[in-house]
């Protein structure tokens, strides 16, 4: 498999991830680089919501050159994205992962289905779903799937790639080059897009000369 392709497939199957900062207290929160504290001085609980703790983390995302720490906070907001806040959809997602491991794709899409259909605005349905179809090469399910990812998250830096690396599939290097730098937008510190971008962008001007 092409490493472009390995690396778009592994961003769009991110695992559900362990909060393992909820714990910490916040001071060791405050002076961890590259971790976003969820803390909000206006707010008697102390803590932000959701919506506002992402728009943080990818804030934060976006203004981060060094890659190791935008790493950390790419792991931050993979985490927040892949809390369904419901136990259901937790588990229907755990027992889709576990199929796609045990190569059970069918039994995989029943579950996400599932998880689409019970919550059609949970972004992780989707992307864990285009992941499954990018992975047994339906690429038009895929596609159809990652525009819904982007519907509702248009900042989703793993379907982005997922999207630039299905038109590089199908040759077309222009968009792909567009869907990298949509990505090099939200998440500029990575390293792995900036070089497909820049490896694009040669090609894409060659083919003009």
């Amino acid at each position: 498999m092409p490493a472009m392709r390995v690396f778009a497939l592994s961003y769009l199957a991110l695992p559900i991830l362990l909060a393992l900062t909820a714990s910490a207290p916040p001071a060791a929160l405050a002076d961890e680089p590259g971790i976003v504290e969820k803390k909000d001085p206006g707010n008697p609980s102390g803590s932000l919501s959701p919506k506002q703790q992402l728009d943080n983390l990818f804030t934060a995302l976006k203004r981060q050159r060094d890659p190791d720490q935008a790493s950390l906070i790419a792991d931050q907001i993979n985490t927040e994205l892949s809390d369904s806040g419901s136990a259901t959809i937790n588990l229907l997602m755990q027992w889709a992962d576990k199929a796609i491991q045990d190569k059970r794709n069918a039994a995989a899409m029943d579950y996400l289905d599932q998880v689409i259909s019970l919550k059609p605005d949970y972004v992780e349905g989707w992307n864990r779903r285009a992941t499954l179809n990018f992975a047994i090469g339906d690429y038009r399910k895929s596609m159809e799937d990652i525009n819904q990812v982007l519907r509702i998250e248009p900042r989703h830096f793993g379907a982005l790639a997922g999207m630039a690396a299905i038109l590089t599939e199908r040759g077309n290097d222009a968009l792909a080059l567009r869907a990298w730098e949509r990505f090099l937008e939200v998440y500029p510190a990575n390293r792995s897009a900036q070089e497909e971008a820049a490896k694009l962008s040669e090609k894409v001007a060659g083919s003009r000369t």
